[in-house]
């Protein structure tokens, strides 16, 4: 099999879809490695570095793109969807609830394309999204921390605090693998830190591990709100797989938070859970909405570039291996784990939370593929 690996074309994203040791892997079993020139510099590869894995250095994105499985990080862009092509396979992030366009391209040129986010492991968790939840929710609290810093724009709190001030207050939406990570960074920080989730569970679960240094609520609208009113920061880290996310957190509520609170919502890649979000870039990662910062990076993980590819492909690169040795046809049938990861194949939108937010006929995976 032919792999090709193109250099990521979103706005200031530095990672890149495999690392050296997946290259290896890929080509001591006998398949073809090609890298685009300098996909890896952002995260500290180079291109002599992928050639001894065995790899081909091509010089454009199109013989990149010109290959049997195609393997990124986040979704294509508009200009990638001109190398689509009937049964190619498309292996990376794709959060298709929030890309309508995308979806659409892809059915109509029949790609088959696979979605990090969705493939579960057997216990129902998302072990290819666990990577980057890890470096979004540590960064949601650094960058919220700056963001809060008078000279850009903020209240001016530190949220350690000092001895005879208030700490900063952290509120988190959502005790997942984001909010835990966000809350382990916060409660480092020094700040007081809320976590609400629907999930007792889950709940119980946090205050074991973190014991007396957070506190979780119930999240109701109520409980969002009046938490929001006097956090510094609110972290948006809601996901339901594949879908669209709530908003749990309306222009209204933002009206009663101080002026130069930050809301991070790591969710905006799936439309966010704040409703006054839209996605931004590291070039000008905020804005401002009813004297409220807003940070809403859709790539976080991109400005850590080497930390996270290394992350991402350590957890990707055995899909992209067994595809490449037995076949998708083949590993789908055995793993209805990675099968959940199939969002459209020969033309056919097979997830049906995607199919559901972006207006297109639902078709089973079994149905699209007989």
């Amino acid at each position: 099999m032919i792999i090709g690996v193109p250099t990521e074309t979103k706005k200031k994203e530095n990672r890149v879809g495999m690392n050296p040791g997946g290259v290896a892997q890929l080509v001591a079993n006998g398949h073809e490695v090609r890298i685009q020139q300098g996909a890896g510099i952002g995260s500290g590869i180079s291109d002599d570095a992928f050639v001894q894995s065995g790899a081909t250095i091509v010089s454009s994105a199109a013989e990149a793109w010109a290959a049997d499985m195609v393997v990124k990080v986040k979704e294509p862009l508009e200009p990638e969807f001109q190398f689509f092509r009937p049964g190619q396979l498309l292996y990376t992030y794709l959060h298709l609830a929030a890309e309508p366009a995308l979806t659409k391209a892809l059915m109509e040129k029949k790609v088959r394309a696979i979605a990090y986010e969705t493939i579960e492991d057997e216990n129902g968790a998302l072990p290819l999204l666990r990577p980057m939840s890890e470096v979004a929710g540590r960064m949601a609290i650094q960058v919220g921390a700056n963001s809060l810093e008078k000279h850009n724009g903020g209240k001016g709190v530190l949220l350690s605090g000092v001895p005879g001030t208030r700490r900063g207050r952290v509120a988190i939406l959502g005790g997942g693998i984001v909010g835990a990570a966000a809350a382990r960074i916060a409660i480092g920080m020094g700040a007081h830190v809320t976590v609400l989730d629907i999930n007792q569970e889950r709940m119980a679960y946090l205050e074991d591990i973190f014991q007396e240094k957070i506190e979780t609520l119930y999240s109701t609208p109520t409980n969002i709100e009046e938490v929001a009113h006097w956090a510094d920061i609110v972290v948006g880290a809601v996901l339901v797989p594949g879908a669209k996310a709530p908003n749990l957190v309306t222009r209204d509520m933002l009206k009663g938070m101080e002026a130069g609170s930050v809301v991070v919502d790591v969710a905006v890649d799936q439309g966010g859970c704040i409703e006054t979000c839209h996605p931004t870039t590291h070039d000008d990662p905020t804005y401002v909405v009813e004297d409220v910062i807003h940070y809403c990076v859709a790539n976080m993980p991109g400005a850590v570039a080497q930390t996270s590819t290394f992350a991402l492909t350590n957890v990707t690169a055995r899909y992209a291996v067994q595809m490449a040795d037995e076949g998708v046809e083949s590993l789908i049938a055995r793993s209805p784990e990675f099968a959940k990861g199939v969002n459209c194949w020969d033309g056919a939108c097979t997830y049906e939370a995607v199919a559901t937010a972006v207006g297109v006929d639902y078709t089973p995976l079994a149905d699209a593929m007989s």
